[in-house]
């Protein structure tokens, strides 16, 4: 196809759009990562759980100290619902999602399956304005949450007061310039993080519960504490699943384990359309991950609990944001504290990359497909300085605060995990699997009771939620409307009938008459004909039809199939399905013009009625004023006039 020259790029536009040329073709890049290695060449499924655990085990620094300022004294009781929701529920929901979604498409594919037209479009927009709350919260919040582990370090408070919000700032800069100079994820750099944070914590959880034994009242005063507040244990449970909600951040982590599948190595038979062994190993890798966040978020809400005041917890308090810190610091002294600090700020800083990470991979795997992209956005570093000044934003209006943020971070995860839910219901039922449908579906129930109680207690999340999804579709709207008559058919494709019209016409002049199928009788093409004729004053029947059928109108690019029949006995004609009729048109005139080396003439009538309805028309449903689009298509491709097919109206 012949596309428009551009003028030579400035250096540094040349280095903003790095890449982009290569990102617009069919398994192209299209994110921050180079293409992901096949099944068999991958990494071991353990250290991909590094990868995920940097944005999933990170949740212990802050997850503990925003538990017990919802829960209080419940805190462990409330802890242990959301770990009995997680095994029970998200585990399950998301080891069937990698079955499902074995090339890392996660939910939001599966569900785009079951929605075509407009609908499903818009839906896959809504969807996807959650997961950039979700992943911009990432990168807010854990900024957030390393620089109150900075500034509250005892050997830099007095430095670093009242710095919180310049740090945040200069961490999230940080992130972006590493991303603006290339990054590649690293599985190595997650496995040390991973690791040395762990361990860590194994020592704190140690050392707190060896406090609690040896002062054997801690643990009489809580459970006389919880007795007077709350009367008996079923009173307990009760507040325990009332609160539950606002603790839903401890379930994040699972899109990412899925988002990851790729890196997964699986077994050397493995094959991209069967890959039963990274299947087999992601499985693996989320009931391994969810296992041990499991169990540092009973055992650190535990300790924490009981050890720290309950004021401390509060917004300006020691632990506030960071509790297991706290512990350290007091516990363990000054030295084993500023290691604890300087590991927790490592991997809540490397959390944000790879939310970053997986921000730059998302967007592109649905926006250009749509056309609801402006053609820059195909390129990492341009999308890095606009993800950067958004975290910019939601960290001015969050105040750099981690409490303030997690209503919006729960609601981005509890929305995913409910879609994902609801997505494994749905392919459960079409399976004929009557057992599991009843299974999910009582999950997405419990997911979905979750999502309604966190955004009606803290409707900020939703609030930032909507504003990403209004800006997402405003934009991808606007993207699409500018790119309204740019060329979208990958590639054109005749069968033999239809090659043996073209080659017959290319002895003459090609004539071509678009019309729009009704009977398809003799009287039909015959009246055509004649109205062509009389219409631009030329002799002859030597024309050969062309139909367009428009399967999908939302769908943005596509091949083209071309079929030849002859109607009859008397009438050739070109048979095609496309998404846009003007779009179809100008590729197959093209098409011909290349082939064989004539330039073709094409027919229309004018079409009745307004010409912005009619626009409308062919925005949204592919039809409208096609003899005016089909031209300015052409145009568009086609710079040089002599070159340029001919359209005629009359």
């Amino acid at each position: 196809m012949a596309t428009t020259e551009q003028p030579p790029a400035s250096r540094l536009r040349a280095w903003m759009l790095e890449g982009l040329s290569d990102m617009g073709k069919p398994g192209g890049h299209t994110g921050p990562h180079a293409e992901p290695e096949p099944a068999h060449r991958g990494q071991r499924w353990w250290r991909v759980m590094c990868l995920t655990g940097v944005d999933y085990f990170s949740t212990l620094g802050y997850q503990p100290g925003i538990a017990a300022l919802a829960a209080g004294l419940l805190s462990p009781i409330a802890t242990i619902v959301l770990v009995i929701v997680t095994l029970a529920g998200a585990l399950p929901v998301y080891r069937r999602v990698a079955e499902e979604s074995p090339r890392g498409e996660g939910s939001i594919a599966m569900l785009e399956r079951l929605l075509s037209f407009w609908q499903g479009k818009l839906f896959v927009l809504t969807l996807l304005g959650f997961a950039a709350t979700d992943f911009l919260i990432t990168i807010t919040l854990s900024a957030a949450d390393a620089s109150t582990h900075l500034v509250e370090n005892p050997h830099l408070n007095s430095a670093l007061h009242d710095q919180q919000m310049l740090i945040t700032l200069v961490l999230v800069a940080l992130l972006g310039a590493v991303f603006l100079k290339g990054f590649l994820e690293a599985v190595g750099v997650a496995v040390v993080l991973v690791g040395i944070y762990l361990a860590l914590n194994v020592v704190v959880v140690i050392v707190g519960f060896w406090h609690i034994i040896t002062a054997g009242h801690v643990v009489t005063d809580w459970s006389s504490a919880l007795t007077a507040e709350h009367g008996n244990v079923f009173v307990m449970i009760g507040v325990a699943l009332i609160v539950f909600p606002k603790l839903a951040l401890g379930l994040s982590g699972f899109e990412t384990g899925v988002a990851v599948m790729p890196h997964v190595q699986g077994d050397p038979e493995d094959t991209e359309e069967r890959p039963t062994g990274r299947i087999r190993d992601t499985k693996k890798l989320l009931t391994t991950a969810a296992l041990i966040m499991s169990g540092f978020l009973i055992a650190t809400s535990f300790i924490t609990t009981l050890l720290i005041p309950e004021k401390d917890f509060e917004s300006g308090g020691p632990a506030n944001g960071r509790a297991l810190a706290y512990l350290a610091h007091n516990y363990l002294g000054g030295v084993f504290g500023t290691v604890y600090d300087v590991s927790t700020i490592a991997i809540l800083w490397f959390a944000g990359a790879s939310a970053m990470a997986g921000l730059l991979n998302l967007m592109p795997r649905y926006l250009p497909r749509y056309g609801m992209a402006p053609h820059w956005a195909r390129a990492v570093r341009p999308m890095v300085i606009v993800f950067i000044l958004i975290a910019f934003l939601v960290t001015w209006i969050f105040d750099a605060d981690v409490d303030a943020q997690g209503g919006a971070y729960a609601t981005g995860v509890l929305v995913l995990i409910s879609s994902a839910a609801i997505a494994v219901t749905i392919a459960a039922h079409k399976a004929g699997q009557r057992g599991w449908t009843i299974g999910f579906a009582v999950i997405s129930a419990v997911f979905l009771y979750t999502t309604v109680v966190n955004v009606i207690e803290r409707p900020d999340g939703v609030k930032i939620g909507a504003c990403f999804i209004a800006a997402i579709i405003l934009v991808s709207l606007l993207s699409r409307l500018a790119r309204a008559f740019e060329l979208r058919v990958t590639s054109v494709t005749l069968d033999p009938m239809a090659e043996r019209f073209v080659r017959d016409m290319a002895s003459r002049k090609i004539r071509l008459i678009a019309n729009e199928p009704d009977s398809r009788d003799t009287a039909e093409y015959r009246d055509k004909i004649e109205q062509i004729r009389e219409d631009n004053d030329i002799p002859g029947e030597d024309f050969v039809f062309v139909e367009v059928t428009v399967l999908d109108p939302s769908e943005f690019e596509a091949g083209l199939t071309v079929r030849g029949e002859v109607l009859h006995k008397r009438y050739r004609v070109l048979t095609l399905e496309s998404s846009s009729i003007p779009n179809a048109l100008a590729a197959l005139l093209l098409h011909i013009r290349d082939t064989t080396g004539c330039t073709p003439h094409i027919y229309f009538e004018w079409t009745e009625g307004n010409p912005f309805h009619n626009f409308l028309r062919f925005f949204l449903f592919g039809q409208g004023e096609v003899a005016p689009v089909t031209r300015e298509v052409l145009r568009e491709a086609e710079p040089d006039r002599a070159r340029r097919p001919r359209v005629h109206t009359g």
